[in-house]
Formats: C-alpha cells, sequence, structure tokens
C-alpha cells in the first residue's frame, strides 16, 4: 500500500553534503519506521539509518554516525537523509523502505523504494 520514490543523489566532492529524500505515497501508517539502506557495486545491501514516523526509535549505523542526519516531514509524508562529510566509501546507491520497526535488517522492511545513486569523488 506504500510507494516510496528517493531522490537527491548526485556527485559530491570528498568532504560535502549531500540530502536525500524519500517521498511516501499511499497510506502512512505514524507507528511505521523509515530507514535508509545503501549498497555499493559487489557489496551486500547495509543499514544506514531508521526512524519511527513519529520521530522516535532513531537508529544510525557506526559508520554514519556524527555526519548523517535522519529525519522526517509527516506533512509531505517525506523522510530526508542529510549527508555531511561524505567519504568516497560512502558511495552507493541509497534506497528507502518502510517496515514495522526501525530494525537494521533489510528482511524487516515490506516496501523499498528504486535507490537513488550518490557518488563521492576523492
Amino acid at each position: 500500500q506504500v510507494q516510496l520514490v528517493e531522490s537527491g543523489g548526485g556527485l559530491v566532492q570528498a568532504g560535502g553534503s549531500l540530502r536525500l529524500s524519500c517521498a511516501a505515497s499511499g497510506r502512512t501508517f505514524r507507528w511505521y519506521a523509515m530507514a535508509w539502506f545503501r549498497q555499493a557495486p559487489g557489496k551486500e545491501r547495509e543499514f544506514v539509518a531508521a526512524i519511527f514516523w513519529s520521530g522516535g526509535g532513531i537508529v544510525y549505523a557506526d559508520s554514519v554516525k556524527g555526519r548523517f542526519t535522519l529525519s522526517r516531514d509527516n506533512a509531505r509524508n517525506t523522510v530526508y537523509l542529510q549527508m555531511n562529510t561524505l567519504k568516497p566509501e560512502d558511495t552507493a546507491v541509497y534506497y528507502c523502505a518502510s517496515g514495522s520497526s526501525p530494525s537494521r535488517w533489510k528482511v524487516d522492511y515490506d516496501y523499498w523504494g528504486q535507490g537513488t545513486q550518490v557518488t563521492v569523488s576523492s
């Protein structure tokens, strides 16, 4: 019942910033969680951050703590990932997902966006 569309990816220099957006359509439940995952070529899709629509339960991967900030705008049915101090190793396709709780595991999410490419040059 939920469709997710990511946007905001692009090419940035190391140390730069980028903000990703994930717009949700269909019925969104306030008790549901939204998350960001990323996948680099030849790598497994890995957890980045997650949050409840209510704003609680925020979880970050260790690799992005202190650099990335997850937020949401309930009025716009949109979640954001503000990425600062970007590193080349952040290069990946970033996906948003919706599930019942802010889990670190991709199997716990029911809906996924198409992904948006983030490339960080050095």
